[in-house]
């Protein structure tokens, strides 16, 4: 279990938004925290204390009028950090080097790969060659649907694919990249605890490293996580640096940070 930091930026800013309420249209977000620092001070504060493996997410898409000025934040901070962050938002294979070159350790995707509400193997062979299945971060973050099972969503997490979020899709794409980085969107933001449903779908794969994000709000969801077992986790809105209650320090005093896992799945 190990504690990976994140940077979101939304209009230039660093940010915490409830995820669903994310929108295109007049680059809208419910915020819960808008931070007057920019993006390579918190990649600093992570490059400080030793925090590898966190992410730096551009919100924005790229017809945004901010977009240019949020993907400009997030190259200072993965600048900031050289191979401590990976880099997620808009990423192609023709763009894929210059977040790499800026600094990137991985590259997570989700839009470039799940077209069309399903997987395009096209495009993920593309990135494939163009960054390497070491360097590549696939981005399940999905929502529940009525029929009670979890999708991934894409182009910020508005759009629904018909890929169900379950161990057989694990196992499917774990040859594919190095690490999942999944959010749980419908609890993402809202400091309502974290969803134990989506958790007990994840827990326990060990194929490659899963990030989970979402609702965490206290020491005892943290808990929670180390008792499901084989998951590494984020704090967003929480966190005391994005507004919230819980003091970085005193995460890392309670978990154990151990390098990143490998190993074989036979569930």
């Amino acid at each position: 279990m190990k504690f990976r930091p994140c940077i979101d930026i939304h209009n230039g800013k660093v940010k915490q938004i409830r995820g669903a309420s994310l929108r295109d249209r007049g680059d809208q977000a419910e915020e819960n925290f808008v931070s007057e620092r920019g993006a390579s001070y918190f990649a600093g504060l992570y490059r400080e204390k030793g925090l590898s493996g966190g992410h730096v997410i551009v919100l924005n898409g790229k017809d945004s009028e901010y977009y240019l000025l949020s993907k400009r934040a997030a190259l200072a901070a993965l600048l900031a950090f050289p191979g401590g962050l990976q880099y997620g938002g808009g990423v192609n294979d023709e763009n894929a080097g210059e977040y790499l070159d800026s600094g990137a350790s991985h590259l997570i995707v989700t839009s470039f790969v799940f077209r069309d509400g399903s997987l395009n193997a096209g495009n993920l062979l593309k990135l494939q060659s163009a960054v390497g299945k070491e360097r590549l971060v696939l981005d399940l973050s999905c929502r529940k649907k009525e029929d009670g099972n979890y999708y991934i969503v894409t182009d910020r997490w508005q759009k629904f694919t018909d890929m169900k979020v379950d161990r057989s899709l694990l196992r499917e794409l774990s040859g594919e990249c190095a690490e999942f980085l999944i959010h749980a969107v419908d609890v993402e933001g809202k400091q309502s605890g974290i969803d134990e449903e989506l958790i007990s779908i994840l827990s326990g794969f060990n194929l490659i490293p899963i990030t989970y994000a979402g609702g965490v709000r206290s020491m005892e969801d943290i808990e929670k996580l180390s008792a499901y077992g084989g998951l590494d986790f984020t704090v967003g809105s929480a966190l005391s640096i994005f507004g919230g209650s819980l003091e970085l320090d005193e995460i890392l005093r309670r978990i154990e940070l151990p390098p990143l896992r490998g190993g074989n799945d036979n569930i």
